[in-house]
Order: C-alpha cells, then structure tokens, then sequence
C-alpha cells in the first residue's frame, strides 16, 4: 500500500499468515538500515494472521530496497543459526 502522493520512499506491506515472530525481528533488520528513518509494524486485529509493515526512507531510496536487503539479511541470519546448531549436534553425537 503507497501512499497518494509519495515517490515509493514510505510504503506499507501487508503481509499475510504472519506474525510477531517475523514482524519484530524483520523490524530490527531494516532497522539497522542508515536510510530507513522509520520503520514498524502492527498486527491488524488478534484473529487475523497478517501484519501491516510500514517503511520509511530518507531521500529518494525506495521502500522496497530495504524491505528486500532485510528479508535476505534474516534469511542469513537464519540460516547461519541452523548451520551452528547442526555442526553443534554433530560434534555431541561425535562425543557420545
């Protein structure tokens, strides 16, 4: 959802069967974006799984850039979480 008006630097993604868990820790990626000068979410009401992220750039980034660079730097983070705990549960293994 953009805003009439803007030039794609503030824009509200809706994203469907999510919540918290995706919303506070995607938040924080984009976050540490220098550009994004605002960046939030909510979840729409209690029985509905979606969730309602808003971002806000400075200049004339567009709100889907760092959208996309913090869904790839969680997915790294993921993903490197994964590979810690895999290599741990095979060095255990290993010692028993």
């Amino acid at each position: 959802v953009q805003a009439d008006g803007t030039d794609g630097n503030c824009i509200t993604f809706v994203l469907h069967d999510e919540d918290h868990t995706l919303g506070n820790s995607l938040r924080y990626m984009v976050m540490k974006n220098p550009d994004v000068e605002f960046c939030g979410y909510c979840i729409t009401h209690p029985s509905e799984s979606k969730i309602n992220f808003r971002i806000q750039t400075r200049g004339a980034l567009p709100a889907v850039e760092p959208f996309r660079k913090g869904l790839n730097d969680l997915m790294g983070v993921c993903q490197h979480v994964l590979n810690t705990f895999e290599r741990s549960m095979k060095e255990y293994r290993a010692q028993r």
